[in-house]
Formats: structure tokens, sequence, C-alpha cells
């Protein structure tokens, strides 16, 4: 069930140049620069830009003896020690094929309409949030300034009822599954003290995306559902997180960051120490509700295009994780799309060395 707002004389479009640049972004974060901002709070709420250490890129293996051997999963090959992010989830949602030519001829490169798009959250994040910089040395450090973000902006989120950018984690299935939750409000105009998830996302033009976009879209938002609820309904897997991702609970954090820490108004030498605050934080949320919310506003002004809610399918949601996760796992063959959604070719990248495009312009030119 879906419930809508808008102007119904918006045409809708196939796709556009800046919800392709959203979709392009999504496989971009398939080979990823580690750079992160999260939520922090002392009296307000603020941004932490982390400034990380270099690690070298992913490369695939590459057989050169001639004999075809049984591929090695994508997720040991390019996610190994750093879970599946969301973005990797609706990436591949989008197209499988699309999703391993990322991952073997590496990610597009930034466009403009990605750009407006990201500077567009920027400016959201700015009006509840303010940003301050904290230098990492370690993945433990990092992972510690998650998790004290994650504290902050849910304290934030209770105490104001409204926090942007809020760091997630969580298993599936087995598998870890990392993201940031665009936005978690709680209804004024209700008796409630459970959150809506909400994501905004722009648009070049004023059009309306087709449905394989919006429903890539509630795929997005339900992931970030299933992260949320996940973290207050189950005990935090802090034992198997620190043996997945090789990290040291016992690590000390540097001066700056326990500084930072104590602004807060508690105290954390280590990132064990970090972790028991966080999963004591979980402890005390509420659900999120299962409305959620998708926003479409447009580039130039920021003019709402269409507002609507709808519900969280946990059976549509798991089929969908797991058609996702058996790429990634290599249980199957990957897939081109389906014959109506073949429209998506016309936008891909990787249209001129695709099987799928590449047999179909033969077969027209005969």
């Amino acid at each position: 069930m879906e419930t809508s707002a808008t102007n119904n004389t918006i045409p809708v479009e196939i796709i556009s140049e800046e919800e392709m640049a959203f979709l392009e972004a999504a496989l971009a974060s398939a080979r990823p620069l580690i750079a992160a901002s999260f939520s922090s709070s002392i009296n307000q709420c603020r941004s932490v830009s982390l400034v990380p250490r270099a690690t070298p890129p992913d490369t695939p293996d590459i057989e050169e003896s001639g004999v075809r051997l049984p591929r090695k999963p994508f997720l040991a090959q390019f996610r190994k020690n750093r879970g599946l992010t969301v973005t990797d989830i609706t990436a591949t949602e989008w197209c499988e094929k699309q999703m391993e030519f990322v991952l073997l001829h590496g990610r597009p490169r930034r466009t403009k309409a990605m750009k407006m798009g990201s500077d567009r959250h920027a400016q959201l994040e700015k009006e509840v949030i303010e940003r301050v910089e904290i230098r990492v040395k370690s993945a433990e450090e990092s992972w510690a300034m998650k998790f004290i973000n994650f504290i902050a902006g849910s304290n934030q989120l209770i105490f104001e009822g409204l926090t942007r950018e809020l760091p997630v984690i969580g298993l599936f299935n087995g598998i870890w599954l990392v993201g940031v939750i665009d936005e978690l409000r709680v209804p004024t105009n209700e008796r409630t003290i459970n959150p809506i998830l909400v994501d905004t996302k722009t648009r070049s033009k004023p059009t309306l995306p087709a449905e394989p976009q919006k429903r890539n879209a509630r795929f997005q938002l339900m992931c970030y559902k299933y992260l949320w609820d996940d973290l207050i309904y189950s005990m935090f897997p802090s034992d198997e997180f620190f043996r997945y991702f090789n990290l040291d609970s016992q690590y000390v954090l540097s001066d700056e960051i326990k500084e930072y820490v104590n602004s807060m108004g508690f105290q954390a030498k280590t990132l064990g120490e970090v972790m028991t605050y966080y999963k004591n934080t979980c402890s005390l949320l509420p659900r999120s509700k299962d409305e959620l919310l998708l926003r479409y506003e447009l580039q130039a002004d920021n003019t709402l295009l269409e507002e609507y809610v709808f519900f969280y399918d946990a059976s549509w949601f798991q089929t969908q994780m797991k058609q996702c996760l058996d790429f990634w796992v290599g249980n199957k063959e990957v897939k081109y799309v389906t014959e109506d959604e073949k429209w998506k070719c016309q936008y891909c990248k990787f249209s001129s060395i695709c099987p799928l495009t590449t047999v179909r312009a033969s077969s027209s030119q005969n």
C-alpha cells in the first residue's frame, strides 16, 4: 500500500540524468575511496569528518592459464573484512551484470548530476548537524567514530525528534551490511516515539521516476529499516564483529578521540569500551515505523515533486535480499536485466562490452 502527495501533472520519465547519477553513485561505492562523515553530539549534533589511512585498491583474481576455474565469490574478492554496503545491494538489484562489470572494470566517473545530489544531502545534513574533523589512524579508530556518531545521532533523535546521516551496521543471513540512513524523524502529529525513515532524492528535471527506479529506492529504505530494527531487537554480536573485520577490541584510541568522547559525557579508552556504550544505546531505542517515506525534489530550487509513504514488506524484502546475496556469494550465475527492463541498457556505461547488447546489435544488423 502506498500513499502519495504530488502534483498529478508532473510527467513520469523512464530515467533522468540525475536518477541515473544516483544509480551510478551506488555503483561507484563498489570500489570506494575510504571517506565518511557521521553524526556526533555534545549539546548540539556535530558531523565528524574522518581523515582515513590509505588502503590499496581491490584487484580481482585473474586466471592467466587459459583454464576456466570456478569463480571466486565477489564477496570474498572485493569485500573481505569489509562487508557489503546498502548501495552494493541496491546496485545489484538494479542490474547484476552491471554490478559485475563495475567490480571487474572499476567505477564510473563522477558526474555533475552526482555532485549536485551529494551537495543537496550535505545541505540537509548541515541543517541539523555541525561538521567537525577528527583524524583517525586505524580501522579501529574509524569504527569507534562510527559507533560514537551513532550514539550521538540516536540521542539527537530522542531529544530533538530528528537526525540525519546515521551510520548503521548489522547481519543479514550471516553477511555483514553497512549503510548510512539519510534521515530518521519522530512524527510530530502522532502519539508515538517510533521514528519514520526518510530518504530524499533529487531530480535534474521536473519529472518523476519510473517504477523500477522507485522499486530500487523502496528497497534501499527497507534495507535501512531492517538494519535499524535489527540493532534494537538483536544483541549486537560484538565478538563476531571484531573477528570478521579483523579488529582489536583492546585497541587504545587516540587522545583526540578520547577527548571527544569525554566531551559527550562518557569515557572510553578502547574500541571495546565504545562498543559497550553502543550496545547499551541500541537496547534503549524504539523500533521504527513500518511506514517509510520517499521524497523527490527538483535540484534547481529543492521544490518537492513527490512525497509518498509506503509500507515495509518483510516477505518481499527477504526475497530481494536473497537474490542479491546469491550474486555476492556465488550461488548462481550472474543475471541480465529482465526483458521488460532492457531499456536500462541504453544508459549503461558497459553496454559496448555487455553480451546482452552486443548480441542484440549483431542480430539487428543481420
